[in-house]
């Protein structure tokens, strides 16, 4: 088996597109977070799917949360990836993180919060990192019916063989109803296998509350410049709970 993961890593390094932690819908835009959290005490689950060409990876995306605290999140994601290039399919290692927000958004002022974040050597061998811990910094700040976030990450794998991975994203969301939004990104990544960056992409989609307590999102995304994956699709359904309990003021004459 040692032989055979020797062998494979070349395509691996060339190829694989390790996810590791995601924001949870509409905590973020993609894969770049918010600053913003849920409510203490809430909950969120979600599952996404994720299909690129070259190279050609199917990949499931599960993902729970909960607030911990008004400023204080837990996230967890765990993917399932397909790679049809070298036709492997497994699990990716776990990723699990705290989100916390240190500063809230004021008039002139954004949000900060920072993200501590493990993976565990959970995955298949092939496409395990053998887990990782990183940090990242979050700011966001709303401008009318625009909101933009920066995100930028840090994480270094628990194999020696691997390098130290980088990422800076900016994302973007445009409320175009009360409830739906265009959502985009920016994200430019060195990941573990190469010493240079392997991934620049522009993604654009579109977000919408199909409930008070229920998020659709479909999206693509497109190399920018000789990068890989050359495209991607991309839908997620999320859900948080409890529900927000509608508060009805009633007149009396």
């Amino acid at each position: 088996m040692s032989s055979f993961f020797i062998f494979l890593t070349p395509f691996i390094a060339n190829a694989f597109d390790t996810k590791g932690l995601q924001p949870l819908s509409p905590y973020g835009v993609f894969s770049t977070f918010s600053a913003e959290s849920l409510g203490q005490n809430k909950f969120g689950i979600g599952i996404g799917f994720e299909k690129s060409g070259e190279p050609n990876i199917y990949r499931t995306i599960f993902q729970l949360s909960y607030g911990l605290h008004e400023k204080l999140e837990f996230n967890a994601t765990i993917p399932y990836v397909k790679d049809s290039d070298i036709d492997l399919d497994g699990f990716e290692d776990m990723s699990f993180g705290f989100k916390h927000r240190l500063i809230d958004e004021g008039k002139y002022k954004p949000a900060i919060a920072y993200i501590l974040s493990v993976s565990v050597p959970s995955g298949k061998e092939e496409f395990s990192t053998d887990g990782s811990i990183g940090i990242g910094l979050l700011i966001t700040k709303k401008v009318g019916p625009f909101k933009g976030h920066i995100n930028t990450l840090y994480s270094n794998p628990g194999r020696s063989d691997l390098q130290d991975e980088y990422k800076l994203s900016v994302g973007a969301e445009l409320a175009v109803t009360r409830s739906s939004e265009i959502i985009a990104e920016i994200v430019g990544r060195k990941n573990y296998f190469k010493s240079k960056i392997d991934l620049l992409e522009w993604r654009l989609g579109y977000r919408i509350a199909t409930t008070e307590n229920i998020y659709t999102s479909i999206g693509a995304g497109f190399d920018i410049k000789n990068r890989t994956p050359d495209y991607r699709f991309m839908f997620s359904i999320s859900i948080i709970l409890p529900k927000e309990k509608r508060i009805i003021q009633k007149i009396y004459e």
